[in-house]
């Protein structure tokens, strides 16, 4: 699993893990703990928190990082299990390096282990106990 930022009954909160050393810092995952293949097959329950998980690491992200922009999409194409992608946009990002590009840009803040790790911790704090 990549590093956990917070997690209840229903969801994960994930950062992406480091890949070849390092990760751009702010590509988090939420992730319901029951398999779902598609966002329509959510319960109810399930789909409130991961609304509100959302909602809470966008803030926490605005608050930890200097970023323009948080984005959320999900993109299920080939993965048959519900994750939702939240990732920011930071300040000074190419305009060329688009919402969905962002992450790629060679001047993104990027982190190791350590960091991605510090970053979680960070981003635990804006969540509940």
């Amino acid at each position: 699993m990549s590093p956990l930022v917070w997690q209840d009954e229903l969801v994960y909160v994930c950062h992406a893990a480091p890949v070849g050393g390092s990760v751009a810092l702010g590509h988090v995952i939420v992730e319901t703990k029951r398999h779902a293949a598609y966002l329509d097959g959510l319960t109810d329950a399930e789909a409130a928190a991961v609304g509100l998980a959302v909602r809470r690491l966008a803030a926490a992200l605005r608050a930890e990082l200097d970023v323009e922009f948080v984005h959320a999409a999900v993109i299920n194409q080939g993965m048959e299990h519900f994750h939702e992608h939240v990732y920011v946009r930071h300040r000074g990002t190419p305009a060329e390096f688009n919402w969905s590009r962002a992450d790629e840009w060679p001047g993104a803040p990027r982190g190791d282990d350590a960091a991605v790790a510090d970053l979680c911790r960070r981003l635990a704090a804006h969540f509940p106990g």
